[in-house]
């Protein structure tokens, strides 16, 4: 890892960030907590988050270019965001990292740029 690379860089940019998300959301979708709370069709959802990882990490501004400002908390209000929904998001995301061969230290430091926001959405402490 370099630490003069942004996270985007260190991960491989487009190509690593894609095989990130192919990895994690077939875990999001088998996950009992989180799979009920996403379409059928999940290719969208996907494509939203490839966007706005690549810019979250420190790539291009794509998913401000095409939605605008990302305000994930307010986008989030309308889904039950439980504690334990964030813990399994982060499990998922966890599993994916090592899925697709992240090295443990950028691993650690990619999960723990994610805790924060995944926390943050919480919204509720009940099912």
């Amino acid at each position: 890892m370099n630490p003069s690379l942004s996270i985007y860089d260190n991960l491989g940019g487009a190509e690593t960030i894609r095989r990130l998300v192919e990895a994690f959301y077939p875990k999001v979708q088998e996950n009992p907590l989180l799979g009920p709370l996403f379409p059928e069709d999940i290719y969208p959802v996907m494509e939203k988050q490839y966007m706005f990882l690549s810019q979250f990490f420190g790539g291009p501004s794509l998913y401000s270019d095409a939605y605008g400002h990302p305000m994930m908390r307010a986008r989030h209000l309308p889904f039950p965001v439980t504690p334990e929904r964030a813990d399994a998001w982060l499990g998922c995301m966890s599993a994916a990292l090592t899925e697709i061969g992240i090295e443990e230290q950028l691993r650690e430091l990619v999960l723990k740029r994610l805790s924060g926001p995944a926390f943050h959405f919480v919204n509720t402490t009940e099912e």
